[in-house]
């Protein structure tokens, strides 16, 4: 195929992919607040009985939240578009056997990044609430805001789901042949630095979110040494 038909199918899949977030934004914009609600329930649960609720400092707040909650919650009701689009525009130029790789990367890949968010949402949120609440008494109370907190329940819920990824990552790293086991367990210590620089990275600048997040990723880099371990060990006994 001529690379100039390349870049029309790109064009066209992309305007696919355009309509299907406009569409998901649509869907969600008009379910904004409840699920917006949903998103509260680890925080209000967490905040004294009579003063659960948020604020807004700025008139226009409220409604540029409710705009975000729509464009990112389109942007998930659009991933199996997306998805098929991505596949449909490189299946043709992969073997047979790449193909076969693919499909279950794409969803493992989904279903880590879910998980990751889950466990963001029903483990994290829960135990970190408590902890930044538990500075408040008599003289000082919350008075947190939904644009402070949507983007800080965005930004970790996208974080936990990302880093999730990793035994995916090391697993394809593996049968790439770039990493091995004995490799990555001499690397373990640098591996420590570098997964708390991302953990400063990906959560607010606390050293509770830091750690939130530091320890899943510690548990996902050891069970990715036992999975790329268990890929050499087929590799050769075939």
């Amino acid at each position: 195929m001529p690379f100039t038909a390349h870049l029309a199918e790109l064009r066209k899949r992309l305007i696919v992919c355009l309509i299907a977030v406009a569409a998901g934004f649509g869907i969600c914009y008009y379910f904004a607040q409840p699920i917006f609600k949903v998103m509260m329930l680890p925080l209000l649960d967490a905040l004294p009985e009579g003063r659960r609720q948020l604020i807004y400092t700025g008139l226009p707040e409220a409604f540029f939240t409710y705009l975000k909650v729509g464009f990112w919650g389109g942007v998930v009701l659009a991933v199996p578009v997306i998805s098929h689009q991505l596949w449909g525009f490189i299946a043709p130029g992969l073997y047979r056997k790449e193909r076969g790789y693919l499909i279950p990367f794409i969803l493992f890949s989904t279903l880590l990044f879910v998980v990751g968010g889950l466990f963001g949402y029903f483990v994290v949120f829960p135990f970190g609430f408590q902890f930044f609440l538990g500075f408040t008494d008599e003289t000082i109370t919350a008075l947190p805001s939904v644009q402070q907190y949507f983007s800080l329940a965005l930004k970790l819920l996208l974080g936990f789901g990302l880093i999730f990824e990793l035994p995916l990552v090391m697993v394809f790293l593996g049968k790439m042949g770039i990493v091995n086991a004995p490799l990555l367990a001499r690397g373990r210590k640098y591996a420590i630095i570098l997964i708390f620089v991302v953990a400063a990275i990906l959560t607010p600048p606390d050293v509770v979110s830091q750690v939130l997040m530091a320890i899943p990723l510690l548990f996902l880099y050891e069970i990715s040494i036992l999975l790329v371990r268990m890929i050499q060990k087929k590799k050769a006994e075939s």
